[in-house]
């Protein structure tokens, strides 16, 4: 069953969120493990 727009809109802002903590953070390790969480979890979705 696919997503409604309200639920892909919600979904599209929680990236948005995480992308730019990731962009905030300071320290770069932490800042390259959020962001291949972020990837991870994208690839975990066009899998499902």
């Amino acid at each position: 069953m696919g997503q409604t727009d309200k639920q892909f809109c919600g979904f599209l802002r929680m990236m948005i969120a995480r992308m730019k903590a990731a962009i905030e953070e300071q320290d770069p390790e932490k800042s390259k493990a959020l962001i291949e969480a972020i990837m991870k979890d994208l690839q975990n979705t066009l899998e499902d």
